[in-house]
């Protein structure tokens, strides 16, 4: 995934994430279950994470291009869609099969951190000596 990309889809969901935790805060908690809430705080919190780590990624490949960061980029995107949405969806939806796609996402949310772990080995060998 391109740092163009990445950012591109930073600003959709640090949007939703704004607008989601706001709809939580202020008009869902008088008509959801405690249930429910939980699963759109757990939703958030992860979402927000994720969030920031991709930003932090997307500068990070404007100057040093390497593939596992745009990877990780790519798969940290699933899992916000795939781990996130699916809580969000039980929330506010019927749709109790969704509850499937959560640990898909999670997994996601796995393969993206050691993208990171193996990018960062990468860059130790590529980054140049201060000695």
């Amino acid at each position: 995934m391109s740092s163009r990309v990445m950012l591109i889809f930073v600003g959709i969901s640090g949007f939703f994430y704004v607008a989601l935790g706001a709809m939580g805060a202020h008009m869902l908690a008088p008509v959801m279950t405690s249930r429910q809430m939980e699963w759109i705080h757990t939703g958030l919190q992860y979402q927000g994470l994720h969030t920031l780590v991709m930003m932090v990624l997307a500068v990070l490949l404007m100057r040093q291009p390497m593939k596992p960061f745009g990877w990780a980029g790519i798969f940290f995107a699933a899992g916000m869609v795939l781990f996130s949405g699916s809580l969000y969806c039980l929330a506010f939806l019927p749709l109790k099969f969704l509850v499937y796609l959560t640990p898909i996402g999670g997994f996601s949310f796995l393969i993206g951190w050691l993208c990171i772990l193996i990018g960062a080995l990468r860059l130790r060998k590529l980054a140049p000596s201060h000695e």
